[in-house]
């Protein structure tokens, strides 16, 4: 289960036919960072990079350069060096990236400022993505600036800089046949990871035991990396949208919400699910949480292409402000109060983003200032939460502390939608009766 070299060639061939007449795109791929000394933090590619080429090693620069006889597609890479290599692992090198990437052509990566300058003389556009890596854009520009020292000379200098983002990110914002299979293996790995999370939950655990279970559920299914930092927070603390510290001691009749998803192959999965610690809601907890789920399931419902982005999340507004009026947490007119913003002490976040090879990717959410339409092989996340601060005096008691967050990830499909994340029981019932049978 892997994008093809075929589906990669593609992409690279759709975002050339996009680009301006007589232009280059230059796109770099993630640098190691050091996490202390002489060791690095896990690597982690540039996604835009990813996309184009499905590359993973670090210090990569990849041009596309339409129209040239030569070959349009060029990359710079890490030499073959067999000494570091034994230390550090295996490199393609220029060859092994002609060969099994695609690539037209490849160079070592110390030959980028010998031959990066000639390939955009005499272009119009560069498409390169400004402000994302500082080393590199002052790179970028030295380049530029070499053609501009010698315009008495008869060098062309490009003309603009034009933000490859604009382009690119509308095409990864549309997920391929390929894509999608990649994104429910992911999904269904984080789905079994919050089941396992849910059958382990006892009170006087930590919280660290849970993201262990789950972070080893990831692993052994061949997912070696989550996504995003896992949030498990338990009591007040899954008021906080964005705990992780992990290190609280689960009680007798809390909640514990976690938020947690793997990378698959570079693409992400996001679920979040709410339980209690003992594996029983308490009446206020099971009222609180079928709110919420009455609201996701209606967004779900509303998941349908044409239908504007930010319909799912108009939905959960108002069925959330409905219920918070009928359980008393507020008062008044319900259309007033989503005027007033009343439920965002309840309800302060927005109910889902895209998702992609970034867990909040890429693509406009507005298109001339108006809500995109939802169109078929989007994927977005719908999560909608109420959450009670331990110390919002304005409520009952019985009602503080508690937090709930229900996340699943939907790809629109040509009739309606699709949640890949159903693997992961949602009801309170089978949530209970899943805890009970551990």
């Amino acid at each position: 289960m892997k994008i093809s070299k075929s589906e990669f060639a593609q992409r690279r061939k759709r975002l050339m036919a996009g680009m301006a007449p007589e232009s280059v795109a230059i796109i770099p791929a993630a640098r190691e960072v050091t996490r202390s000394r002489d060791t690095e933090y896990p690597f982690r590619q540039n996604s835009d990079f990813l996309y184009l080429t499905g590359f993973e090693e670090p210090d990569a620069v990849l041009v596309l350069v339409p129209g040239r006889r030569q070959g349009q597609v060029i990359m710079f890479c890490r030499d073959r060096d067999p000494e570091l290599e034994l230390w550090n692992g295996y490199r393609q090198g220029p060859e092994g990236v002609v060969k099994n990437f695609g690539m037209n052509d490849a160079y070592p990566e110390s030959d980028v400022d010998d031959i990066i300058p000639g390939l955009i003389e005499g272009r119009s556009t560069i498409y390169y993505s400004m402000g994302h890596d500082d080393q590199f854009d002052r790179r970028v520009l030295s380049w530029v600036n070499q053609i501009r020292a010698k315009v008495r000379n008869g060098a062309k200098p490009p003309g603009d800089i034009s933000d490859l983002a604009f382009l690119l990110h509308e095409h990864r914002l549309i997920k391929s046949d390929a894509e999608l299979k990649i994104m429910q293996k992911a999904s269904d790995i984080s789905a079994d990871a919050h089941c396992r999370a849910m059958k382990e939950s006892r009170a006087g655990r930590f919280e660290y035991h849970l993201e262990s279970a789950i972070c080893h559920t990831f692993s052994e299914n061949g997912a070696r990396h989550p996504a995003y930092n896992s949030i498990v927070g338990s009591g007040k603390n899954a008021c906080v949208l964005h705990y992780t510290e992990n290190n609280a001691r689960m009680e007798d009749g809390d909640l514990v919400l976690i938020d947690a998803g793997c990378e698959y192959q570079g693409y992400a999965a996001d679920i979040t699910r709410t339980f209690p610690v003992n594996g029983k809601f308490s009446e206020p907890q099971r009222a609180l949480y079928d709110l919420v789920l009455k609201s996701q399931l209606a967004a779900i419902a509303s998941v349908k292409p044409g239908k504007k982005w930010n319909t799912p999340h108009d939905v959960t507004v108002r069925v959330i402000t409905q219920g918070l009026v009928e359980l008393g947490l507020l008062k008044g007119d319900v259309k007033t109060l989503i005027g007033e913003g009343a439920y965002r002490d309840f309800y302060m976040h927005r109910a889902g983003h895209w998702l992609g090879l970034d867990v909040h990717d890429v693509g406009e959410y507005r298109i001339d200032g108006k809500w995109r339409p939802l169109e078929p092989g989007m994927v977005l996340t719908i999560e909608p939460g109420i959450y009670v601060a331990a110390d919002n005096k304005k409520v009952a008691q019985k009602w503080r502390g508690i937090g709930i967050r229900i996340e699943d990830d939907v790809v629109v499909t040509e009739s309606g939608c699709e949640v890949l994340t159903h693997r992961v029981p949602k009801t309170a019932d089978a949530i209970e009766a899943l805890m009970a049978a551990a």
